[in-house]
């Protein structure tokens, strides 16, 4: 049979399939049509029954069993009606393109020939007769994992053998069939190229159609407490992730939310990014937030050091020996045992204030917190001094109120404010007295709850206090020489801290210590509802956020992954943070998974990208064909900017969306003004909080982590904007490109690209 003939063939199949997809759709709107008839019938009548009642304005015993009823009723539909949407959006998207791949097999020892067509979604015209199986389903696994012949899966009943002998790809646009592939391979390479040569988008695209083998095996990992992804840039090891929740959201569909997932972004411009993924495939989105988020929101009367100046202070290359020991997991291991001296002495109170007077003074709140016995541990100790306070408070509210002030706002109060006291309009007493009492009481407990609140929420604590006792005694805990440190060195960094909370301030290497400490104290252990942590670029993580993390889910599993070559936030220690993490969990529920192999960019910038690393022999390129990364090194300023508009010329003039990626925001602001004064349409990325544009932007590198375009233009790579410690920072900003990669320089280039073989680059002359 012809090519042609295969193609008109499976053509034919694919009109039956959108045949019955389009059937199934009228089906479903028409019953949703339905639904929505009886949702509003249903909310008619039961606003008809809430006027149900006899003289008194009371509900019948009968009235209110309808109304009941009718609630579960409008409930029930409601829910279905959202279900039958959320189907009506996938049979959508099937209707588009229903499925990308055919596999023909017959089952050992002796089943019969089968085929089955693969696609984002399963989609069956009656039970369990399937025209498209889910990609996540477990025969699915077949495509991803293994070549022709004989391979074996996973079944819900166990392993299984087929002889594979066919396996074909789709690329289907629009309902026609574009393209189609036979191959040995898992995913050929025909195939590959296809979806990579596509233009970059400001979402993400799931992958679903080119997951290759390696990237299969992380996705549907069971059995790992612990899977650490290193992946080199462009290696595809995000959107592996975004599959893999999505796979894990249909393997426990049973069992497992989308709100029982969470996912540490780098930045916020990132989780826009990558938002369009799982709801793509039918799945609602997990919860995701940065790290700076998360512990933010515990302390939102201090300001926390934002993403731009914690670039901007590693960019001054001051790691100095107090940051690496305070990020370490020797800190957190310190500030552990150091919780258990608690029991005796170090830990500070606050006092209870009311109308501006000390009503319990912290040295009462001391005295009740350690009159407590040896035997008992922090939390029962917090909870114990939390009670008395409020049987304290309940004392001292009884004196207040025949205090004058009681007194002087019982007769301020308005007749409305009065009646919003009582308990019901009629209310009755049996003389004055009773009544004075009651008001008193209400006014008094009012006045109170406030601080009946801090009391509950442990804010008699003096945490600062506390925390700036546990630094003045590190050290007699440890020998600071063991850590490269002075006394005099330390002793300045407790200063500075203390500095910084005098002006509400609070740096990202200090807030998770000061909050876990908090968390020893009070005993509060974190979120034990939540089953999946997933954590990106994990190499701009220091090993306390990442034990604190873990002290925080401590029921979760979780998926780490990153490039420990693009670290630009905690440089010195990324080479050692595997090492520190594995601490942290048994050893044999641990995997590593290594993708060398770069998918994003082509051939000539992925073989130049990688030689701007120290060890970049172990990143594999695909065999994917492109220019020559540009080199440009011109006389001045205004000749870099020049460069640079005739460089978008002629991105543009190929469709190429181009990045031009700086050194920080500074630059980016600069470079975008003038490009303005140019009339050069581009959109300044000046914060986390924007959306990515479409066409042509401007973009610091720490926001560019985890992106891609079609075009990076490198503005300012010059002799002394960077230094050696600097490279993985250089890496990162050209690794962004996929199809074009330019480089700009003022008089010199930097040595770290200029020490790039020549053959690998080409001079261009704007």
């Amino acid at each position: 049979m012809t090519t042609m003939d295969v193609k008109q063939q499976e053509q034919a199949h694919l009109e039956e399939v959108k045949k019955k997809i389009s059937q199934a759709q009228a089906k479903l709107a028409k019953s949703m049509k339905t639904a929505k008839a009886d949702i509003k019938e249903i909310d008619r009548t039961f606003s008809d029954d809430l006027h149900v009642g006899v003289g008194d304005d009371s509900i019948s015993m009968a009235g209110a069993l309808s109304i009941h009823q009718q609630q579960q009723m409008l409930a029930e539909r409601n829910n279905s009606w959202q279900r039958s949407q959320q189907q009506l959006g996938v049979l959508q998207k099937l209707a588009k393109t229903p499925y990308f791949a055919r596999i023909d097999f017959q089952e050992l020892p002796s089943g019969k020939p089968e085929t089955i067509y693969i696609g984002l979604a399963s989609f069956s015209d009656v039970q369990d007769h399937f025209l498209v199986y889910d990609w996540r389903a477990p025969i699915s696994s077949i495509y991803y994992d293994g070549d022709l012949g004989e391979i074996t899966y996973q079944t819900p009943d166990g392993p299984q053998a087929v002889d594979v002998n066919l396996k074909r790809q789709f690329i289907i646009e629009d309902g026609q069939i574009k393209t189609l592939y036979d191959t040995e391979e898992t995913i050929g390479d025909q195939m590959l190229l296809e979806v990579l040569d596509q233009r970059a988008s400001t979402q993400m695209k799931g992958i679903a159609t080119t997951i290759q083998r390696e990237q299969n095996q992380i996705i549907r990992d069971t059995d790992s407490d612990l899977l650490f992804v290193q992946g080199a840039a462009g290696s595809g090891k995000t959107s592996a992730i975004m599959q893999r929740i999505a796979y894990l959201l249909y393997r426990y569909r049973k069992r497992l939310t989308s709100g029982q997932v969470v996912m540490f972004s780098p930045n916020m411009l990132f989780n826009d990014y990558i938002s369009q993924v799982l709801p793509e495939m039918g799945e609602q989105n997990m919860v995701q937030l940065t790290y700076l988020q998360y512990v933010a929101r515990r302390l939102p009367k201090l300001k926390l050091q934002t993403l731009f100046e914690q670039f901007e202070q590693n960019m001054q290359h001051n790691n100095t020996a107090v940051t690496q020991f305070i990020t370490d997991l020797d800190f957190f291991k310190l500030l552990t045992n150091y919780a258990q001296i608690l029991s005796s002495g170090g830990v500070y109170f606050r006092d209870l204030r009311f109308r501006n007077q000390v009503l319990i003074s912290h040295e009462q709140i001391a005295n009740i917190y350690y009159s407590f016995g040896p035997q008992y541990k922090l939390v029962n100790r917090i909870d114990g001094t939390r009670q008395k306070l409020l049987r304290l408070l309940n004392k001292k509210m009884k004196q207040q109120k025949r205090k004058d002030w009681v007194q002087e706002k019982i007769e301020a109060l308005s007749q409305e404010q009065l009646r919003s006291l009582y308990d019901n309009p009629d209310q009755e007493f049996a003389n004055s007295d009773d009544e004075q009492n009651f008001l008193a009481q209400k006014i008094v407990l009012e006045a109170f709850e406030p601080l009946a609140h801090r009391i509950r929420q442990n804010s008699f604590i003096n945490l600062t206090q506390t925390y700036r006792k546990f630094l003045q005694v590190v050290p007699q805990l440890v020998v600071l020489e063991n850590y490269q440190l002075t006394k005099a060195q330390w002793q300045m960094y407790t200063q500075q801290f203390q500095q910084n909370l005098q002006m509400k301030k609070i740096t990202i290497n200090d807030i998770s210590p000061y909050l876990y400490l908090y968390d020893l104290i009070t005993g509060r252990h974190g979120d034990n509802n939540m089953k999946f942590v997933f954590i990106d670029e994990i190499q701009d993580y220091t090993p306390f956020q990442l034990a604190y993390l873990k002290y925080n889910f401590p029921k979760a599993r979780y998926t780490l992954l990153g490039d420990l070559n693009q670290s630009i936030f905690v440089q010195d220690s990324a080479g050692t943070l595997l090492k520190e993490i594995q601490q942290l969990f048994a050893g044999d529920k641990t995997k590593v998974v290594q993708l060398t192999h770069s998918y994003r960019s082509t051939k000539p910038i992925t073989e130049f990208t990688k030689k701007l690393l120290l060890r970049g022999e172990k990143i594999s390129s695909f065999e994917r064909n492109g220019d020559l990364p540009n080199i440009a090194v011109v006389a001045d300023q205004q000749a870099m900017l020049q460069a640079a508009q005739k460089q978008l010329q002629l991105n543009d003039q190929q469709n190429y969306a181009t990045a031009i990626i700086t050194k920080d925001l500074q630059q980016a602001q600069q470079v975008y003004r003038q490009l303005q004064d140019n009339q050069v349409a581009t959109t300044l990325i000046r914060s986390e909080n924007q959306r990515l544009a479409a066409g042509n932007i401007v973009i610091p590198a720490y926001l560019a982590k985890g992106l891609e375009f079609d075009a990076v233009i490198m503005w300012n790579m010059s002799a002394g904007q960077f230094t050696a410690q600097d490279r993985q920072l250089i890496y990162t900003i050209a690794s962004r490109a996929m199809h074009r990669l330019t480089i700009l320089a003022v008089e010199q280039l930097d040595s770290i690209i200029a020490a790039v073989p020549k053959q690998l680059s080409q001079k261009s002359f704007f």
